[in-house]
């Protein structure tokens, strides 16, 4: 059902979960969403209180307004003394100058990047300078960073405000805790973090979320995180899915969302109730599968198996993805190869091509799926196979 940024964000309050995971293609309107829901649960003049360092805080998020904070000197005039500045607020000062969180800015920071290239604050955090540390007394330049480095620096001053922001509110006693500022906290909003690191370093970060999350004993502080990564979002899927008592956090306390854009310019937020996480070779045997189930296979869905076993041959290291075909007789998987090759493949001919097959190789398609789910651990559901003659 078609619905307005302001009807998602009320769904996504109510759903009242301790970590709620959004996947959408770039374009949907992530950030758009990220900034609706803040002014939705903050609005501007009670951000401008939030200014103040007193002051209590409703919601923290990072987003592109996030990276907006910190911009480029890049010293033209001389091209030696290029640094990032940093636009000063009260939440920053106190991450800064009060908590000096300083150090594990710069351990976060390294770990995603590398662990020489080292960030210098101003005595009053308004400017950052970047440099390469060579392990003796010779100096470095000042550096431009890359784009990619950026996000992460960026990235890792708000992850070292949040690990702070966690640890403060999970004593129990507020009239205990070092800080009165986040006792108000709801929402911790994260849009796309991911955008600039290599899939090791994303699996790893994704990982350091869902455990910082997990670690939070908060009744009321809960997570929305927003991605167009499937990688990101299977890695946090699993992570939420796979949580335990030991942590405190349990799997019905996350729900997962598919946000989509209309043609119309409204939008569709859509949970996700499938066990299975993300992913487009996941999608190809889910839809090989409902044909099956209908009876209504096509010559495409050869094409769709054809899919599946190239990307699961690539990722278990197989040169050519025959070799992961059933071979219980000789011959077999060379027969079941060239039969995939034929009804995958278009002819020379589009006047004598057809979209429907005979009922042999309607068995053969539901034959290789459970075999191929059975044989590489693919997540197994019952498959009927109805044809003419009967059911198989």
């Amino acid at each position: 059902m078609a619905q307005s940024l302001t009807q998602i964000t009320q769904s996504l309050i109510s759903a009242d979960k301790k970590a709620q995971l959004i996947y959408a293609f770039n374009g949907t309107g992530k950030t758009r969403l990220s900034r609706e829901f803040k002014e939705f649960i903050a609005p501007k003049n009670q951000e401008e209180e939030e200014r103040e360092v007193e002051a209590k805080i409703k919601i923290l998020y990072y987003n592109a307004f996030t990276e907006d904070l910190f911009y480029w000197d890049n010293d033209l005039d001389n091209d030696i003394d290029r640094k990032l500045k940093i636009q000063p607020n009260g939440y920053t000062n106190w991450a800064f100058v009060q908590q000096g969180q300083e150090p594990n800015i710069t351990a976060h920071f390294q770990r995603y990047t590398n662990d020489k290239l080292t960030p210098s604050f101003n005595e009053n955090f308004s400017e950052v300078r970047f440099s390469f540390e060579r392990g003796d007394d010779s100096g470095s330049d000042f550096v431009k960073i890359s784009k990619g480095e950026e996000s992460c620096f960026i990235w890792s001053v708000f992850y070292s405000l949040l690990e702070q922001t966690i640890s403060v509110l999970n004593v129990v006693e507020e009239s205990d805790r070092e800080s009165d500022q986040f006792d108000d906290l709801e929402y911790v909003f994260i849009d796309d973090p991911v955008s600039s690191l290599d899939d090791n370093h994303l699996i790893e970060l994704a990982v350091n979320i869902a455990e910082l999350i997990k670690s939070s004993t908060s009744s009321k502080l809960k997570f929305i995180i927003t991605t167009h990564n499937p990688l990101f979002y299977n890695v946090l899927f699993n992570e939420f899915n796979n949580a335990n008592s030991i942590s405190g956090y349990k799997p019905r306390q996350s729900k997962k969302w598919r946000f989509e854009k209309l043609n119309d310019g409204t939008f569709t937020l859509t949970e996700q109730t499938n066990d299975a996480p993300f992913s487009y070779h996941l999608f190809l045997l889910s839809e090989i599968e409902k044909a099956i189930n209908s009876n209504d296979i096509r010559k495409y869905h050869f094409s769709f198996l054809r899919n599946i076993l190239e990307k699961t041959s690539t990722f278990l290291g197989y040169v050519h993805w025959k070799d992961l075909l059933p071979n219980e007789a000789e011959g077999s998987r060379e027969g079941y190869y060239n039969r995939i090759i034929n009804l995958s493949s278009h002819s020379k001919h589009h006047g004598e091509e057809t979209s429907i097959i005979e009922d042999n190789d309607k068995r053969v398609l539901g034959f290789l799926i459970d075999e191929i789910k059975r044989m590489y651990s693919f997540k197994l559901t019952n498959t009927t196979i109805v044809t003419e003659n009967g059911t198989v």
